[in-house]
């Protein structure tokens, strides 16, 4: 009796609240809280672009809009600060990639030694295009011509069709 009651009223309870604790905590782990708000849209809209574009120099693999450090919390009100003051977004990005390197934009401009980073790709996909065909080549020219007998291949072809299977001869 005691034991139904537990598994019929506890664990039910238990089966109902642990998924909504479980949501809860994934919900507060992807939201950041913005606490003051822009003076307008037109910088609002600026503000989520630029954040959604800037990575978070401790977190590696987060925008500034996602990422829960320190940092990237001081960096968003950096950028707050600099939209209100009327920088625009380059020379935002500017100040950023003087402060942090290049590693805080996801997409760093073209130079010098970011030509690996931008060309390094194509580069291997046309090497991955040149392997390709010339293991096809290579395959195509290796493969034994079918349909070319020699002529004792003929002759022995020949007797084989021509003998009798009914005749009883082993071959």
């Amino acid at each position: 009796m005691i034991f139904n009651f537990f598994k019929n009223n506890v664990l039910g309870v238990l089966f109902k609240v642990i998924p909504v604790i479980f949501l809860l905590i994934a919900c507060h782990a992807d939201a950041v809280i913005e606490i003051a708000p822009l003076s307008n849209e037109a910088l609002e809209a600026r503000y989520r672009a630029m954040l959604e574009e800037l990575r978070c120099p401790k977190c590696q693999n987060q925008n500034l809009a996602d990422s829960d450090s320190p940092i990237a919390a001081d960096l968003r009100e950096q950028v707050r600060v600099l939209l209100e003051e009327g920088k625009s977004d380059d020379e935002i990005v500017a100040y950023l990639v003087d402060r942090y390197g290049d590693f805080v934009r996801y997409r760093p401009a073209v130079q010098s030694n970011t030509l690996m980073l931008w060309f390094a790709p194509g580069v291997f996909f046309l090497l991955a295009l040149c392997v390709v065909f010339l293991v096809v080549r290579s395959h195509q020219r290796s493969r034994p011509t079918i349909g070319q007998l020699n002529r004792e291949e003929r002759e022995r072809l020949e007797t084989l069709l021509s003998s009798n299977p009914d005749s009883g001869e082993k071959h």
